[in-house]
């Protein structure tokens, strides 16, 4: 299943390594900063909503 890469084979798969590892790091990124912006906005929502009793 695999192309015969030749010479190119190391620098063919390091791409791939390096574009998948970016790939995962932007998804892990984004997921973390959901997180913490959806922690934030229920921390503000709670203090609203204190205030507004």
């Amino acid at each position: 299943m695999m192309p015969d890469l030749g010479k190119y084979a190391v620098s063919v798969l390091s791409s791939y390594g390096a574009t998948l590892a970016l790939l995962v790091a932007i998804v892990g990124l984004s997921w973390w900063q959901g997180r913490r912006m959806k922690r934030s906005l229920a921390e503000v929502e709670a203090r609203q909503g204190k205030n507004d009793g």
